[in-house]
């Protein structure tokens, strides 16, 4: 059976070896860096600013080589983090054998592995992106008995110079799945989509988003990837990795790739949607009877009343807040529904109908399969590409498990449920009644200090982390600064600039 699951994998060590990822030892990457004639070998690792950290071998010898793979390296943790003390500041990086691939870029044969950080005592690093994330999910196996299945929507922005006698132009803000010639980057994310799956990205698709305009010299055109879910350290893994090469590959075409959450005054900003899903032996435990389960609910409600504290982690820069703001797809208000985009936990489609459309669509087809299919995630609408990723994924298993615990959880859900858009005018004293999210970094701090003990609960996110993030967000001083820089769109746009390459 694995090997059937190996065989279509895009990913070359995959391939290779006939398992998957999560089985690699340090024997296979070493037969596969020896049957590939694999010169050197990176080790990657992501510090406090959200981007990935390199270190480069040699492979000398073999022994050099699996004494790498065996013990790590020694890095200066205080270069990677600001709460670490330059006098104390020696931290080991230790590769993950399953996050190993092949570099795309370079000539010379190499092999990346993403790695975790390990103290001078040998002691996970506790405050470490990764172990965050780690520690948050294994709580939460532990305390629920479920798997915790996330995806990422990746937006990002393509900007280039705008060419004199541009054919096909695009309708601005219309870009919605939009084909070439009326996008002009089609290629270019299929081509990262390409190279994504074979670093171990798990895709689902890719298309392009509303995002689409243009000024007197530059083009600017919206698009994006969804993954397929996967365990929480898994899906953070993969965006990691796929932002990394947006960036590479733009580098090398000469245009610039931009996640930033806002672009522009009045254009469509770009977020950092989250799917999520309960699992347990196997069965998604989002849905009983053809309807969201209870499970979902509760998982629901944790989220919503940990929403304002939960953007300290995915929306970490001013421009975050320019983004959430009635009428662009952002969500402003703490709420949720179904299909609704208005709201901030969306219950999408999730093939629980009872009709079989393959069926439907193609009569020939004489036995039918899409009948039973679960497909159901709740997706939170809120992040943006300024998100430490593995934190913010962290956050949102905290805020799950809150609830999943809480007793009146079921309540709250119940209450938060709404069924219409909420910026309709006749829904104005809708609308009033729902909490709002923070409009602001200092907001978002002073969210997170009001709730800090939920996430600091069993030790997942350290104290001196969480004092780190407050201290971060207020250093903005961005308090009011919507009503500040209202009407000023020179400012506004400088501000803009300042953060266009935000994580």
């Amino acid at each position: 059976m694995i090997e059937k699951e190996t065989q279509m994998n895009p990913n070359p060590l995959v391939g290779f070896l006939g398992k998957n990822a999560d089985e690699f030892t340090r024997e296979d990457i070493i037969r596969f860096i020896e049957a590939h004639e694999i010169e050197m070998v990176n080790f990657r690792y992501v510090a406090e600013d959200g981007k990935l950290k390199s270190l480069n071998f040699v492979i000398n010898n073999l022994n050099h080589l699996r004494e790498i793979l065996t013990t790590g390296e020694r890095i200066d943790g205080s270069s990677m983090f600001s709460y670490i003390d330059a006098g104390s500041s020696d931290l080991y990086v230790v590769p993950r054998y399953k996050t190993a691939f092949v570099n795309p870029f370079e000539e010379i044969p190499t092999l990346d592995i993403l790695c975790s950080y390990y103290t001078s005592d040998g002691k996970p690093l506790q405050s470490a992106p990764e172990y965050l994330l780690k520690k948050a999910h294994k709580q939460f196996q532990k305390s629920t008995g479920m798997n915790f299945l996330a995806l990422g929507e990746l937006e990002y922005y393509v900007m280039t110079e705008r060419e004199d006698k541009e054919m096909y132009p695009a309708q601005d803000q219309k870009g919605y799945h939009a084909s070439d010639p009326f996008v002009k980057f089609e290629d270019f994310r299929r081509e990262a989509m390409l190279l994504i799956a074979q670093c171990g990205g798990q895709i689902k698709y890719g298309h392009s988003e509303v995002g689409n305009f243009h000024t007197d010299d530059m083009y600017y055109e919206q698009q994006e990837i969804e993954f397929l879910p996967c365990m929480a350290e898994n899906a953070a893994d993969q965006m990691l990795i796929a932002k990394w090469i947006l960036r590479k590959l733009s580098y090398q075409y000469g245009f610039t790739i931009s996640l930033a959450p806002k672009i522009t005054v009045g254009k469509a900003g770009s977020g950092l949607h989250i799917h999520m899903m309960l699992e347990k032996d196997g069965k998604n435990m989002m849905v009983s009877d053809d309807k969201l389960s209870d499970e979902a609910k509760r998982m629901i409600a944790g989220l919503l009343e940990m929403a304002a504290p939960l953007t300290a982690f995915g929306n970490t820069i001013p421009t975050s807040y320019l983004r959430l703001v009635p009428h662009q797809e952002a969500p402003t208000n703490i709420c949720w529904g179904d299909r609704n985009r208005s709201v901030l936990i969306r219950v999408p489609l999730g093939w629980l109908g009872g009709a079989d459309m393959i069926k439907d669509a193609n009569p020939q087809q004489k036995e039918a399969q899409s009948k039973g299919m679960n497909k159901q995630t709740v997706e939170i609408r809120s992040g943006d590409g300024s998100a430490d990723i593995y934190s913010y994924i962290a956050g949102l298993i905290v805020a799950s498990e809150y609830g999943l615990k809480k007793p009146d959880a079921l309540k709250i859900a119940d209450e938060l449920y709404v069924d219409v858009n909420i910026f309709d005018e006749e829904h104005k004293e809708k609308l009033e009644s729902l909490e709002a999210l923070p409009e602001s970094c200092w907001e978002s701090a002073e969210a997170l200090e009001k709730h800090r003990e939920v996430f600091e609960n069993n030790n997942i996110f350290p104290k001196g982390m969480i004092d780190s993030v407050i201290k971060k967000l207020k250093n903005f001083n961005d308090k009011d600064l919507s009503e500040r820089l209202y009407g000023k769109n020179e400012e506004i746009q400088k501000l803009v600039n300042k953060h266009i390459h935000c994580m």
